[in-house]
């Protein structure tokens, strides 16, 4: 971490960081770990999970702007949770905790059944080398743990800027019994006007990359 990061990561993690048990790896959840969310978050209110929110750019403004709610987010990387810390004290928002660890594994063991209202999963890793598409994270079986995971009627928001990752992630989610596409079967979703463009989608845009939007209800 650069030393910004570090004090970030000293002064708020108590604050922000839920610390749950480990298994063999860093970012890994053990079997039969648990959090209470109720108590970590000292409310019970509707609950957001976002997957893979790096820096924070866009959860800490879409937190911010939903108050009553609670959100939970999946991490993996140290520096950027560091720097994820730092924005959320400087906003004075206090509706976020961050777990560190893999979502996967998250979702799994600490998050019960349909306890989530509303899921966004924004510019997952594209893996864009053909060799790499079987690491993608929207896939029938990560489809199949987050509709778990999610009340009835809740919402899974997504985007990406690589189009044929977001068709693979519209073909799973059109296809699978327990999400209707928000628009129509095989359409995109308009942006949502809720997320901040951060500056990797800006990066994203100059580069000439299109951004594509879903939306699914669960059903």
């Amino acid at each position: 971490m650069r030393p910004q990061q570090r004090r970030a990561w000293e002064q708020h993690y108590d604050r922000f960081v839920l610390a749950v048990p480990r298994a063999e790896a860093r970012t890994s959840v053990k079997q039969g770990a648990s959090v209470d969310l109720i108590a970590a978050f000292g409310r019970s209110a509707p609950l957001i999970v976002e997957i893979g929110p790096g820096a924070g750019d866009s959860l800490v403004p879409m937190a911010q702007a939903r108050p009553a709610d609670n959100v939970l987010a999946f991490e993996v990387y140290r520096p950027a949770i560091a720097s994820m810390l730092a924005q959320l004290a400087t906003a004075g928002v206090t509706n976020v905790r961050i777990v560190e660890a893999d979502a996967v594994a998250g979702l799994r063991h600490l998050v019960p059944p349909d306890s989530v209202d509303e899921v966004w999963t924004f510019f997952p890793d594209p893996w864009h080398k053909a060799r790499h598409r079987k690491r993608r994270l929207v896939s029938p079986d990560f489809a199949d743990l987050v509709a778990s995971r999610m009340r009835l009627g809740g919402i899974w928001r997504l985007a990406t800027d690589w189009e044929d990752y977001a068709g693979q992630m519209r073909d799973v989610l059109d296809d699978h019994p327990a999400f209707s596409n928000e628009r129509h079967r095989g359409s995109w979703t308009p942006r949502w006007g809720a997320r901040p463009i951060t500056r990797f989608e800006r990066r994203a845009i100059a580069a000439g990359r299109h951004t594509f939007d879903l939306a699914y209800r669960r059903v």
